[in-house]
């Protein structure tokens, strides 16, 4: 899995195109990430003892990463996929596709 926790991603294809976020966590088997504030669904909690009240509650649903791209740039916004290559000291380092620099 090329991301991970606490990138910052954007949403390129979907219901939730345009909106960015941190990832919160990474589900590798699946191949999904979920991203704080974006693709929010509507989740009834049972009541499970006396002092929670239960009802309907806001979660983060998954999205494939395919349908997100790393923020490379905070300010411009500029997203790019990420790959892999070995860096100078034989170690595997992350970088996006775009721009080449190391992530």
């Amino acid at each position: 899995m090329r991301l991970k926790k606490n990138d910052v991603v954007k949403v390129i294809a979907g219901k939730e195109k345009g909106k960015s976020g941190k990832i919160v966590s990474v589900d590798t088997e699946n191949e999904r990430v979920y991203v704080l504030g974006v693709n929010m669904v509507s989740k009834t909690m049972k009541k499970r003892n006396a002092q929670d009240k239960g009802g309907i509650s806001k979660i983060e649903a998954p999205i494939h990463v395919s349908n997100v791209a790393l923020v490379v740039n905070q300010k411009t916004g500029e997203t790019s996929k990420v790959g892999y290559k070995v860096g100078t000291d034989g170690k595997k380092v992350r970088f996006a596709k775009k721009t080449g620099e190391t992530v």
